[in-house]
């Protein structure tokens, strides 16, 4: 009989050889869930636009309006700042987003269960077979609470759970956006363009996609399943 330890080390090995050589992990559906409007652009639009490309559906949920950030023009955020995302989502080709009311800038201070609750609601919902989130070590206190929130939410669900991150982060691989790299960080631009209300910080915004290239770093919060698929229990979160 198998171990959990050994069972845990069969998954993980299998993950690194299905990684190891930069490859975009497999899904048909992304569930990709932020702190805020806005990443789904700037942090996590050229994967989205490369999961797309691979043939998955796109789905979104922002847990705040983003009523926090500086503001470039004289509208309310948490009423324009939705629009915006609903607005940049259609240029990334996500077909569904949701935006949800916790505070902007305090994620940190609410219940990790009752973020996973809202998470595990957009799971059940869209039925994705990836989640895709900011790594905690790549963003702020919000990101560190959604990145828990949506392991623990996937985890239940069975679903694993990948992260945009730095490229010298442990467990990272490196996505190369291929031949097409040129056209998805175009659209990419186009959709941070979306966000009128965070025009001033649009330069440095695109200053730093210029200099990722054509490549993004991945690692795994969550393992998938192997197949055929394990105990709950031999899942393995690595938040």
């Amino acid at each position: 009989m198998r171990t959990e330890s050994a069972t845990t080390s069969a998954t993980t090995s299998a993950t690194s050889r299905a990684t190891a050589g930069g490859a975009l992990p497999a899904a048909t559906a992304v569930l990709a869930v932020t702190a805020r409007p806005g990443q789904e652009s700037a942090e996590l639009g050229g994967l989205l636009l490369a999961f797309r490309r691979a043939g998955a559906s796109l789905s979104l949920l922002c847990l705040t309006r983003g009523e926090a950030a500086a503001n470039s023009g004289a509208a309310r955020l948490e009423a324009v700042r939705p629009w915006e995302v609903q607005m940049a989502a259609s240029v990334l080709g996500v077909r569904e987003v949701g935006v949800a009311n916790y505070r902007d800038g305090e994620l940190h201070r609410y219940r990790a269960a009752d973020l996973a609750e809202r998470i595990g609601r957009a799971v059940r919902q869209h039925a994705p077979d990836m989640v895709l989130v900011v790594a905690p070590e790549a963003g702020d206190s919000a990101d560190v609470a959604v990145a828990r929130a949506a392991t623990a939410a996937a985890a239940r669900a069975g679903v694993p759970v990948v992260a945009r991150t730095r490229p010298d982060a442990p467990g990272a691989w490196t996505v190369s956006l291929g031949e097409s790299a040129e056209i998805t960080r175009a659209v990419q631009h186009s959709a941070i363009a979306a966000h009128a209300s965070q025009s001033e910080l649009l330069p440095a915004v695109l200053q730093r996609l210029d200099l990722l290239e054509d490549e993004e770093a991945l690692r795994w919060l969550l393992f998938p399943r192997r197949t055929p698929a394990p105990r709950s229990g031999d899942l393995t979160a690595i938040v």
